[in-house]
């Protein structure tokens, strides 16, 4: 493929995105085809990168790391020198949504993207191909053109290339994608041969018909659409899992019913707690305000319920635990299982389970929480910042455990929050003769046989599913 042999890679920013990306891109190319270098600022998750113990966890990603590390993947803190060494920099920095000013809770906060721009501008001297690789507002590729025109001493050619990636599966979706999509100007000459020096690289690995190239605005735009329709399904059926609790349906059975239907299909049905990650609420408050601001109203108002519905189902599920134990959890230790937002990832962003600990504590509960991959601190920051208090404070009501066992060791209640398989294969019976009777089970993410909990002695709850009798709900 002609343009992409000894292609230099540079990408700002080495997270999530970047990290796992720029692994994939090493090892899926030829030899001698790319050289990939991964920049951060922070020089302590450089040094993760460079050891044993990845500053994430992806399954896949540790052993793809190792394997390139040292050959045609490079992990550097020098962002100048990187900058000045690459054709093509891929930019894969934070877009948090913003605290405060204009577009304040709802408009991506564009610093960090802007500031790699003008790093960019300042210290090329050679023409670069910048590829958008965070996850931006439309216009964006047209903002970071300007600084760099504006500021540089080169020609840019400014490409958007978003990602489409799902947590505990990236490694899969990044070597086997639904689609690779690139959005360039397709009026200009520099830009087009940019496009396609990208495809080539994607091209190494993904069948070409699954490469597909529109204009800047597309690409943009369909990354925060696409986000905005999987988190629409969430929050729909987990609508439906209340009715289903009303009404002695089981939300399981009807989402299989309904995912048959070959123009609906299966995925995205699993009724639950509730959604969470990077990107989700973030993509579809960045739409809201989208819509906002060409004066949409109903189309924002219609994406923005589905903000308040995932809402509402975790305070939902948490009232459920509250008029389930007899109306008061003050003093009752609650043993939490999974912290992260989902299973396989530690990444604990916009998780149900830090809105749900947060209300527990706040009804004076006493929580004890088990997740076998977050970080101690990952924990005690998401929590101080929800409960607006010290960790001191925090402490005086809830403990980490080493294990689920341990969580669960004198509990009255087991809430399951994160869908690990590890917690499937628990020994309930010895763990049920270990809690305070009468022992209850809240299912947040319906992983457990409810009927074989009931039989050992539990009084369980599960989302979606016909309630138990003996739970005190109305």
């Amino acid at each position: 493929m002609n343009g992409t042999r000894n292609l230099k890679i540079a990408c700002i920013g080495a997270g999530y995105v970047g990290g796992p990306t720029m692994a994939v891109i090493a090892a899926k190319s030829p030899p001698g085809a790319v050289d990939v270098l991964v920049l951060d600022k922070s020089e302590v998750r450089v040094r993760e990168w460079n050891s044993d113990r990845l500053p994430i966890y992806e399954p896949g990603l540790e052993e793809l790391v190792k394997a390139q590390r040292g050959k045609n993947l490079h992990f550097s803190s020098d962002v100048d020198g990187g900058i000045r060494w690459a054709d093509m920099i891929f930019v894969a920095v934070n877009t948090p949504t913003k605290r405060c000013g204009i577009g304040a809770g709802q408009a991506a906060d564009m610093t960090f993207v802007e500031a790699a721009a003008r790093r960019i501008a300042e210290v090329a001297d050679t023409p670069k191909i910048v590829v958008e690789k965070s996850t931006v507002p439309i216009r964006t590729a047209e903002a970071i053109r300007q600084v760099l025109e504006a500021n540089g001493r080169t020609s840019f050619a400014i490409l958007s290339n978003p990602e489409f990636l799902a947590e505990g599966s990236a490694i899969r979706d990044l070597c086997e994608p639904d689609r690779v999509l690139i959005g360039g100007n397709v009026d200009r000459e520099t830009d087009r041969q940019a496009v396609q020096t990208l495809v080539d690289v994607y091209a190494y690995w993904v069948p070409r018909e699954r490469i597909l190239t529109t204009n800047v605005w597309s690409s943009e735009l369909s990354k925060l659409v696409a986000n905005a329709f999987l988190a629409q399904r969430v929050s729909s059926i987990n609508s439906v899992s209340a009715l289903c609790e009303a009404s002695g349906a089981d939300v399981s059975e009807v989402a299989r019913a309904v995912g048959m239907d070959a123009r609906i299909g299966p995925h995205f049905l699993g009724a639950s707690v509730g959604f969470g990650g990077s990107c989700f609420q973030k993509d579809i408050l960045n739409l809201v305000y989208l819509c906002e601001s060409f004066k949409l109203d109903a189309v924002a108002c219609y994406w923005r319920q589905v903000i308040e519905m995932n809402n509402w189902q975790k305070e939902r599920f948490t009232v459920r635990i509250l008029h389930g134990m007899y109306n008061t959890i003050t003093g009752k230790k609650i043993a939490v299982l999974g912290f992260a937002f989902k299973r396989d990832t530690g990444d604990t962003r916009e998780s149900p389970a830090i809105d749900v600990c947060a209300r527990l504590w706040e009804e004076q509960a006493l929580l004890s929480i088990y997740d076998p991959k977050v970080d101690a601190e990952q924990i005690w920051d998401d929590l101080t910042r929800r409960c607006h208090c010290t960790r001191d404070e925090l402490q005086q009501r809830i403990r980490l455990a080493p294990s689920a066992e341990a969580a669960a060791h004198g509990s009255h209640a087991l809430l399951l929050l994160t869908d690990w398989e590890e917690f499937r294969a628990l020994d309930f019976g010895q763990i049920y003769r270990s809690m305070s009777k009468p022992a209850f089970v809240f299912d947040g993410r319906n992983l457990l046989d409810a009927a074989a909990l009931r039989q050992l002695g539990y009084v369980v709850y599960a989302v979606g599913k016909p309630i138990d009798p003996r739970l005190n709900l109305v």
